[in-house]
């Protein structure tokens, strides 16, 4: 076994015999960490630094950072400890696991400076055609015009094989004496280094299980506290294009249901399930979710750019901040993200013309300003943003609901990355509920002054964070800050006590009283354990609905749902809540019901598409779409009409679930329909079934259903049986909408026959046309 040590210094990781001691502030300090040759192996016990307080106290004062009045900012870790942590999480006994990437500048390859990989690395399809690329632009016979790459391997050629020789890091720090600083630290794993291998991005400790995110799969370790078992691969496809530095796979998470969600952001994705399914998104980003061991997966949403990290509140709802397309008038996106979602980005849209002075300028996210909140006329077929916040988000967390103080209740949190400390930070907001939906609420930045990366709240309820420091690259040294506040929650002491207990030994009743907790970890782990407990845990949750406390019911909700895998029946429980008095509890109902694909509900569901609360008619509509309930087209078409456009939501909802239930023929014939927010429904769902009878809404009489089918047919993979219409349309159109007319003269050049060419001549010819216009036809 290989041991390893890091030094004070900020030097590289170091054999034995180059171990040196450090003189610091008068005192001589042994500073050490461990490392093990293999991932199969077991760490042993790891060295400690001899005086981390003395240290903290002597970096502390040199950190020029700044926290809110009512906070407190401490080092946790110090730099002899951690190098360069990406994402961080801890677990219910308050160690803290971080990802360290090695391959950033060897492997993680920036497009930007690679601008001749642009073309060919749009193009691909799969990680295989990644690797063959990669072969092909590396091929040791170029070695010469690879200079740039170094000769890690030493056999004297500058190629991919070099790619293959630095590895990606686990780490698990530990505070062994109590003192409130961590004073130890393990590489757990030291592995992930074939050539399409990525940098490392998220990580989560769940149970036994260590889940660790590096493209191109996600892997699954069965782990306890001292070692770290056979890895699997539960999912693979994730990063299929060479894109922008840091738009790896990260965020994991355990969703309210227990599944397990992750993202990779805009380098795409391309990868079959374990039914053998290809789920295919190449030029976006995409959230997923499966069960623990990788079945039942699913794409939850996609459209993402660079979803850091996401986290969900006390209601399950998943929310994102998604990073913009560095172009400049933009900022990044907060996004309520629900399932089916397109968000909006596509990878195509950060390169190739945008900077070419001989094509045009012209950017469909820009110019048609879907990086923006809800306006009237945006494109119908995304979930936009509730608002543009804060630049480079990585970090993002939500108040558990007894961590920090009681004002930060309720807050969500997260961390403004920009390369510079001075500019970076830690941010807490709010969301209040609207419609189907949510508005911001208010906002404060709570630390500035430090470059923070990953955060998490820790079992004491304070918010650790973790720090790069500066600059954008590795740099083989970080620290971890604690964030903290003067007047904690009461319950603190008591959560993080339970959060350490077995709960495996505890009794039904004693579980079934802690789904009414305060602190929703310990609600969460409580469900898990009733769920895991058979027919004696799902009459507890069964129990649990009928409580008078709101989030104990949910609670019961999700765990009836996450034993509905197995047990399908279960689903009967919840048809009554369908009519609760909780609005809430309707929907919350109504969302699992769907989830669980359960069919003994669709009478009631449809009645709830004209619930009084926007949120159980969405999940209604969306329960209904998941179960391809064709008896509630007719509902959700009435939806649309009485939404008139107005929520997004529910447009999304009801438009989704038209699609899932794939009456294309219904779809069409409301081309007549005289509700404009009907037909633009129609055309969002046609658009999801790739169906070629969305050329009739090329006839509407409203310029922006014209518009939203021009879309639908020529963007992304296209509808080819639609494009001959849309290529007519140039020159038939009464409309002058710029982004109709661009799709309309794209599709005469895809389709490149003489009657497209002559239409294109026409146009260019049409003096009332504007300049830029005939100027594209040419």
């Amino acid at each position: 076994m290989l041991f390893c040590y890091l030094d004070a210094s900020r030097q590289n990781l170091m054999r034995p015999q180059q171990l040196i001691t450090i003189l610091l502030a008068g005192s001589v300090v042994l500073l050490s960490v461990q490392c093990t040759q293999s991932p199969s192996e077991s760490t042993l016990p790891a060295k400690h630094i001899a005086d981390a307080a003395r240290m903290a106290a002597i970096i502390e004062p040199t950190v020029s950072a700044s926290v809110d009045s009512n906070l407190t900012l401490r080092l946790w870790a110090v730099d002899s400890l951690v190098a360069d942590p990406v994402s961080i999480d801890i677990d219910d006994v308050g160690q803290l696991y971080y990802t360290r990437t090695n391959r950033q500048k060897h492997a993680e390859f920036d497009i930007r400076g690679h601008q001749d990989w642009e073309i060919e690395s749009i193009r691909l399809q799969s990680i295989e055609e990644k690797r063959e690329f990669l072969h092909r632009a590396l091929a040791p016979e170029k070695s010469g015009k690879n200079q740039w790459l170094s000769d890690l391997n030493g056999d004297g050629s500058h190629d991919w094989k070099d790619m293959t020789v630095e590895r990606e890091n686990i780490y698990q720090l530990r505070d062994t004496d109590g003192d409130g600083l961590a004073d130890e630290s393990r590489l757990l794993v030291s592995d992930f280094h074939e050539e399409v291998t990525d940098a490392a991005g998220g990580i989560l400790r769940h149970g036994n299980d260590l889940f660790v995110g590096i493209g191109p799969d996600l892997w699954r370790y069965q782990f306890d506290d001292q070692f770290v078992r056979q890895k699997t691969s539960i999912s693979h496809g994730y990063g299929i294009h060479i894109g922008f530095s840091g738009h790896g796979m990260s965020g994991i998470e355990v969703g309210p249901e227990g599944k397990i969600y992750w993202q990779i952001g805009d380098i795409g994705f391309s990868g079959k399930d374990q039914t053998g399914k290809l789920w295919h998104h190449p030029f976006s980003g995409v959230i997923v979710r499966s069960n623990p061991d990788g079945s039942d997966f699913e794409v939850f949403s996609y459209g993402n750019r660079n979803t850091h990290e996401f986290t969900f509140d006390e209601y399950g709802n998943l929310i994102s901040e998604d990073n913009d397309g560095d172009h400049a008038g933009e900022s990044e996106r907060l996004v309520y993200v629900v399932n089916g979602a397109d968000i909006g980005w596509r990878t195509h849209w950060q390169f190739g013309k945008y900077h070419d002075p001989q094509n045009n300028g012209y950017n469909v996210w820009m110019d048609e300003k879907l990086y923006i909140p809800r306006f009237d006329g945006q494109a119908a077929y995304i979930v936009p943003t509730i608002r543009n916040f804060v630049n480079g988000p990585t970090g993002f967390v939500y108040n558990p609901g007894t961590a920090l103080g009681d004002q930060w209740k309720n807050h969500f949190f997260v961390a403004e990355f920009v390369g510079n400390p001075t500019r970076s930070g830690i941010h807490a907001f709010t969301l209040k509920p609207e419609g189907a939906g949510f508005a911001f609420g208010s906002s404060s930045m709570i630390v500035s002054g430090v470059l923070a990366t990953g955060l998490d709240f820790g079992p004491d309820g304070a918010l650790y964070a973790g720090d790069w420091i500066d600059g954008w690259g590795t740099k083989n040294y970080g620290r971890i800050w604690k964030i903290d506040s003067k007047t904690p929650a009461t319950l603190r002491t008591q959560v993080k006590q339970y959060l350490a207990e077995d709960f495996s030994k505890k009794t039904i009743e004693d579980l079934a009283g802690l789904l009414r907790h305060e602190d929703m970890r310990v609600r969460q782990k409580s469900q898990f354990e009733l769920a895991a407990r058979g027919d004696s845990g799902a009459e507890a949750l069964a129990n649990a609905l009928q409580s008078k406390h709101q989030l104990e019911r949910i609670h019961g909700i999700w765990g009836l749902r996450q034993m509905a895998g197995k047990q399908p029946a279960l689903g009967e429980k919840l048809v009554p809540l369908l009519s609760d008095a909780d609005p809430e509890i309707r929907a919350q109902a109504a969302k699992w019901l769907g989830d669980m694909r359960f069919k003994g509900a669709s009478a009631t569901l449809r009645s709830m598409l004209k619930d009084p609360y926007a949120r159980a008619r969405f999940f209604a509509a969306e329960a209904l779409g998941r179960t391809a309930d064709a008896t509630a087209t007719e509902g959700l078409i009435e939806l649309l009409r009485e939404n008139d456009d107005q929520d997004v939501y529910l447009r999304h909802a009801a438009a989704l679930a038209l699609a899932r239930i794939g009456n294309a023929g219904k779809l069409v014939s409301l081309v007549s329909d005289p509700s404009r927010a009907v037909r633009l429904g129609a055309v969002v769902a046609l658009r999801r079934m790739q169906h070629e009878g969305i050329k009739e809404f090329l006839k509407d009489k409203e310029e922006r259903v014209v518009v939203e089918a021009a879309r639908a047919i020529n963007d992304d993979e296209s509808i080819a049986g639609a494009m001959e219409s849309l290529g007519a349309a140039l020159l038939e159109s009464k409309f002058t909408s710029e982004a109709l007319i661009r799709r309309a003269i794209n599709a005469n050049l895809r389709l490149g026959t003489t009657a497209s060419m002559d239409r294109l001549i026409q146009y260019a010819g049409r003096e009332s046309a504007p300049v830029a216009l005939r100027q594209e036809a040419i």
